[in-house]
């Protein structure tokens, strides 16, 4: 009886072995200590200097393999800005347009902003408004159609960017002209073709896009061209330093774009183009052109 008892008062221990965290394979040899040691401020600093120093060969790499294609905020003149569309023209898709092609051309093709005003986004209407003359507000503004003159779908001003993102940001920069005739969205993101072919039954004086969309509604008929007369092509870099003219796929996109809807217009003068925002300067569009 007493035997009994002390057994039953007595706590019985957990053994070692029902531990899983404690269990271990002999055959791994003895056990080390597991836990990571603190990093001290000096290893700290350490380590944040090479990634600074590894991302600074990363830039100078970049830096030197791309060179002349860096973009330049000093303002540039028609004729470079034409040399350098024609430039990458041809090192995109081939084309290449003869002297004599270009004469009629050169001097209007290629709009020259105002150098007052910054190219950035909140000075885009302005700009627009200024390459349209007097006649900015009927072109621009009114919202009505005009039997035989402005037929619904028929935009006077496309401004082709990279992303849709971009594109509604540069809308933002056009709200002053689009009260009463509200610009139409041409691109894909969270718009289905069907809306936008509804939207473009309207009258429409600007709309804002991406190349693929752009072609996609010209191809079934919804976007018109006849009353086109700028395209205003945005040279801004996204934060991985592509553009319009050098994202791979997008740059496709829009080449295919400018050479079956564009190319033709242009040659005929009867289409402008705007190069909106930081550019190659004069001095590496010429070296540039050496090296080719």
């Amino acid at each position: 009886h007493k035997l009994s008892k002390n057994m039953a008062t007595t706590k019985v221990k957990p053994s070692a072995d029902k531990n899983p965290k404690k269990r271990r394979n002999p055959s791994l040899g003895p056990k080390k200590d597991l836990k990571k040691k603190k990093k001290t401020k000096k290893s700290k600093a350490l380590d944040f200097d090479k990634t600074v120093e590894k991302t600074k060969r990363k830039n100078d790499q970049r830096s030197e393999s791309d060179g002349d294609e860096q973009p330049d905020s000093q303002p540039t003149s028609a004729s470079e800005q034409l040399s350098y569309l024609l430039n990458h023209l041809e090192s995109a898709i081939g084309v290449r347009v003869s002297s004599l092609e270009l004469e009629p051309i050169k001097d209007k093709c290629v709009i020259e902003l105002s150098q007052e005003l910054d190219q950035d986004v909140s000075n885009l209407g302005e700009h627009i408004k200024m390459s349209c003359g007097s006649s900015w507000r009927e072109t621009l503004c009114e919202g009505e159609p005009i039997e035989g003159k402005v037929n619904p779908g028929n935009p006077s001003v496309l401004v082709i960017s990279s992303s849709a993102l971009r594109s509604l940001e540069l809308l933002r920069g056009l709200h002053s002209l689009t009260k009463q005739c509200p610009a139409v969205k041409l691109f894909s993101k969270h718009l289905k073709v069907e809306e936008q072919v509804s939207l473009l039954k309207k009258r429409v004086n600007i709309g804002s896009g991406t190349p693929s969309r752009i072609k996609k509604l010209i191809d079934i008929e919804a976007l018109g061209l006849s009353r086109l007369d700028t395209i205003v092509l945005d040279m801004h870099a996204d934060v991985k330093g592509f553009s319009l003219f050098t994202l791979p796929q997008v740059r496709d996109e829009f080449w295919d774009l400018y050479k079956n809807c564009f190319h033709q217009r242009v040659l005929e003068g009867s289409l402008r183009i705007c190069l909106y925002g930081p550019k190659l300067s004069a001095t590496k569009l010429k070296k540039k052109k050496k090296q080719r």
